[in-house]
This record gives C-alpha cells, sequence and structure tokens, in this order.
C-alpha cells in the first residue's frame, strides 16, 4: 500500500527539483526577444558599481507557452495584490548597458 503513494496518478506528473535549483537566481532584468517559433527570455542580475553583467538563466518557450505563463504570471500577480496590496511599478530612468560608476569623488 506505501508503493501506490509513491506512483502518481494516472494524469499526473512527477515533478522532481533538486537543491541547487531550488535555491533559485536573483535577477532584476528580463531581456525578452522572440521568432517566429520561440520565444526567448534571458534573466540578468545588474548591479550598481559592476560594469558588466551576465545572463543568470535562460528560457526558451513555444509560442504557447509563452502566453500561458504570461497568463499564469498575471494570475499570481492579482492574487499577491488581493492578498498583500498593489505592487508599486516605479519609474526608472532608461537603464545604460554599461551602468556603471558615474560619478566623482
Amino acid at each position: 500500500m506505501a508503493e501506490d503513494k509513491k506512483q502518481p496518478k494516472k494524469g499526473q506528473i512527477n515533478i522532481e527539483l533538486d537543491e541547487t535549483v531550488a535555491q533559485g537566481i536573483y535577477s532584476n532584468l528580463a531581456i525578452i526577444n522572440h521568432s517566429q517559433s520561440e520565444f526567448v527570455v534571458d534573466f540578468v542580475t545588474i548591479m550598481p558599481g559592476v560594469p558588466k553583467s551576465k545572463v543568470k538563466s535562460r528560457i526558451v518557450l513555444t509560442p504557447q507557452h509563452a502566453k500561458r505563463f504570461l497568463k499564469a504570471l498575471s494570475d499570481n500577480v492579482a492574487r499577491f495584490e488581493n492578498a498583500h496590496g498593489e505592487i508599486k511599478d516605479y519609474q526608472q530612468p532608461p537603464m545604460p548597458i554599461n551602468f556603471g560608476p558615474t560619478g566623482e569623488a
């Protein structure tokens, strides 16, 4: 009977999350490109005073999955705001690509 509990039910997917992936990757910039057959989302971490940033993760989606992802993210943001209040969307000036220190001491 214990074996029955480990087996996924018909129509269910068994998804494994290893420790490294579970830690996640911080990103404060997403760059989205698309072609006729796919959407490419690059997640980047940009830090003040660091003149160069690298793509930390790239996700490639079919157009259908991109649309489902958009809907799922929108639904989750709405639920978050219902529970915690509106997320403020602060307008920020355009970020220069070289995003390094510009001041002088």
